[in-house]
């Protein structure tokens, strides 16, 4: 019921004695999403759900805590400032954090269950830690490493009887029963690496790991990478009181990459078995996983352009090796994680877009298709769990609305292919989590309506439970706000090779007939990531809609869950059809009677800062002003994997690096309209790509405003660092935009005057 009044109550409320969100608030504790649980895990048994929890006065100081499912009860198992160090976190650790978008959380930041389900491994500070369900209360954790040790990617053995890790470039293994320790490698040192993965794996192919346990115990897969060929970047990474010049070996676009072997040891150590990668050594490893049987490993092997993919299995006792299976693409083949390798049939379930969209087959070990699962004009997200006894495939798609994660069944049959069962309640937004052998799963639902709820469920769908209900109602630190929410509207309008592109607008808040507003358009708009969706949060664009401005964002070509005709047409020229979309979007805002065409300022970050320097550059009478954080101006100064998926080699597409670089169109750079922000430790984005557009703005005459962090990596991720820039985004629009030009009648309070309360 609740639901359902919202737009009428805020539609009649007077307004004036609601509370505005100011940027203070957002990054402040508690958490204005309310208590959302991370890193939600069922254990293997079924009886309880592990997750990780902001404390109620630091939200990225992250305890361990389980559900416990036959009593209802949460319980904190593990507070992680009472084991923490506070030391320096390795080189190596802080590089994984970076890429894995949580270098701002602190304490437990990732836990693995016991297969018994009865151990939960941890680490703090990179010590690592085995608590025990069973162990009498302070007498529950065990350290397993000394103190000072660095500990990188620690796992449980599949069977428990030892736990792994890297540290030092070389690969670990705690036998548990014995309680002796086992260096399985020992020439990690210098440019050569055991069980990690590589840069281009952690930051662009969804690979964190480098190390792969046989099912049975048996033995670890691992690679070894060289990156001795790898070209090194000396850069200077400037912090508040020193500066330091770090050598960095990074792969930019058309360079060499690192060489890469796969080893297979025993988990006591031993003689190391080398499998054949194939004659062409100037490859990518972009998957790993074992057969069920233990005895036969499978690798993906993808090509430098990425328009190949094989999937390839070695039997390790004969060293016989087939290729089972090869996508191809003339494009871009896109990696993913939706291999299973079934029990009950000589058979594996895969991923594919030969159709010109993702969906889900069955293939036989003879390489032969036997049947689909899924079928239609939408994508498969991902496969989230196999059935084999109940004959059912479990997975998240858009089937229903391209805005919207809902999850659906499928019989493994291939006999739902066109009508597969949608599961999850609600409209919206769900991340799914589920168990071993599909018997239950945890939903994490959320709308832009709705902050984060997780609850439990049966594998139809029914709720057993709730793990955190998370209602918005007193007490809710989002519930000051509640008559301030500006509820969006979505739609599509038709983009210049007829596709639909979906926005996402809100109108300020006070909304009056006849008024024209200032608009503040903000995008990602590059590969992987959908930015218009039906969920919960953006909570600074609703800041903005709250302080006076219509905000609107929209989902151009390049842009994922859309099709292959979708994204691919940004291929070998980046920028282009990007720009031409949004600029579709300007189109319709203008013709909006509502919107004041003469201030519309654009703001992107990453991608989307490189999306804003485009912009500004080729279109620059349609903006008063833009804002580009951390931005790409040059793709030769990229990394290979990502760069050349979508542009080729330099040596194989010169023109288009040319036509996809800023420095090309910086000529149309208006002066003056420009805020340029970088971390000046990036070790992404690298802050180079800045000071050459700063170098050739600067010997143009063409003003622009800057802003540089000291020590900060591409995300500016501490709490503070998000307060200062969002509100000196903030206040640069208000410059800009709500000043340039008085309205009708008085506006709400501006966005610079709140962020600075």
């Amino acid at each position: 019921m609740y639901r359902l009044l919202l737009p009428a109550l805020l539609a009649l409320s007077p307004l004036v004695h609601a509370e505005r969100l100011s940027i203070e608030r957002i990054y402040a504790d508690p958490d204005l999403n309310g208590p959302s649980p991370r890193a939600l895990k069922i254990a293997p048994d079924g009886t309880r759900v592990g997750f990780l929890r902001g404390r109620e006065d630091d939200q990225n100081q992250l305890d361990l805590w389980q559900y416990d499912v036959a009593a209802g009860t949460m319980q904190r198992l593990v507070d992680s400032a009472a084991l923490g160090e506070h030391r320096e976190l390795s080189d190596a650790e802080k590089a994984r954090r970076e890429r894995e978008r949580i270098a701002q959380l602190k304490g437990i930041v990732s836990y693995r269950w016991s297969p018994d389900s009865r151990k939960l491994l941890f680490s703090v500070d990179e010590r690592l830690w085995l608590y025990d369900l069973d162990g009498k209360p302070g007498a529950n954790l065990r350290a397993l490493t000394p103190q000072g040790f660095e500990v990188n990617d620690a796992k449980v053995s599949p069977r428990g009887g030892f736990v792994s890790f890297v540290s030092r470039q070389n690969l670990y293994v705690i036998d548990l029963e014995r309680n002796l320790n086992y260096q399985l490698t020992h020439d990690g040192n210098g440019t050569v690496h055991n069980g990690e993965a590589e840069f281009v794996a952690q930051e662009e192919m969804d690979r964190p790991t480098g190390y792969w346990w046989a099912p049975d115990d048996s033995a670890i897969a691992f690679e070894r990478y060289d990156e001795a060929k790898v070209d090194e970047v000396e850069r200077t990474e400037v912090y508040a009181d020193h500066s330091a010049t770090v050598r960095q070996r990074y792969p930019a676009a058309g360079r060499p990459n690192v060489s890469v072997r796969l080893g297979v040891v025993a988990p006591r150590g031993g003689r190391t078995h080398w499998v054949d990668l194939g004659h062409d050594t100037d490859i990518y490893l972009a998957r790993v996983d074992w057969l069920p049987d233990g005895k036969r490993l499978s690798f993906q092997r993808e090509s430098r352009n990425q328009r190949v993919l094989d999937l390839v299995v070695a039997d390790l006792a004969t060293q016989r090796q087939t290729t089972v299976l090869s996508e191809t693409s003339p494009t871009w083949v896109n990696l993913h994680d939706d291999l299973r390798w079934l029990k009950n049939e000589d058979a594996f379930v895969w991923a594919s877009e030969r159709d010109g969209h993702k969906h889900l087959y069955v293939f036989g070990l003879d390489g032969r298709l036997r049947r689909a699962l899924t079928r239609g004009t939408w994508d498969v997200d991902k496969l989230l769990a196999i059935d084999e006894k109940g004959g059912a495939a479990y997975f998240a798609a858009n089937r229903d609305d391209p805005l919207q994660a809902q999850v659906y069944a499928a019989r493994l049959d291939g006999s739902e292919a066109d009508r597969a069962r949608r599961i999850s309640e609600g409209d919206g937004w769900h991340d799914a989590v589920f168990g071993d052998n599909a018997t239950a799963w945890v939903d994490t639902y959320s709308d832009p309506r709705t902050p984060p709820q997780v609850s439990l469920r049966k594998p139809d769908g029914s709720r057993i439970a709730w793990i955190e209900q998370n209602e918005l109602k007193a007490g809710h630190p989002y519930w000051p706000y509640r008559d301030s929410l500006v509820e969006p509207a979505f739609g599509h309008l038709a983009g210049e090779d007829g596709q639909d592109l979906y926005y996402r607008v809100y109108k300020p808040l006070g909304y009056e007939e006849g008024k024209r507003y200032p608009v503040f358009m903000t995008y990602y708009g590059g590969p992987g990531r959908q930015y218009v969706n039906r969920a919960w949060g953006a909570h600074f664009e609703q800041y903005m809609a709250q302080h006076g401005y219509v905000v609107f964002a929209l989902d151009n070509r390049g842009t994922p869950r859309r099709g292959r005709r979708f994204s691919d047409a940004i291929f070998r020229q980046l920028g282009k059809a990007e720009v031409a979309d949004q600029l579709a979007g300007v189109a319709w805002l203008k013709a909006q009677p509502w919107v004041d065409a003469q201030r519309i300022g654009i703001f992107g970050w990453s991608y989307g800062g490189y999306q804003t320097l485009m912009l500004l550059a080729k279109a620059p009478a349609a903006f008063a002003a833009g804002v580009a954080v951390a931005p790409v101006t040059d793709w030769s100064l990229y990394d290979t994997h990502y760069t050349e998926r979508y542009l080729d080699a330099p040596q194989t597409n010169a023109q288009g690096y040319v036509a996809s670089d800023v420095l090309h169109w910086l000529d149309g750079l208006p002066a003056d309209k420009l805020l340029l922000v970088h971390g000046m430790a990036d070790d992404n984005v690298l802050f180079s790509n800045s000071t050459k557009l700063m170098a050739a703005l600067q010997q143009r005459g063409v003003p622009f405003r800057l802003m540089t962090y000291p020590g900060a990596k591409h995300g500016l991720s501490t709490p503070a660092l998000k307060k200062h820039v969002y509100a000196m985004i903030a206040a640069y629009f208000d410059e800009k935009l709500a000043h340039a030009q008085a309205m009708a009648s008085p506006p709400a309070p501006t966005a610079a005057a709140a962020a600075a309360r």
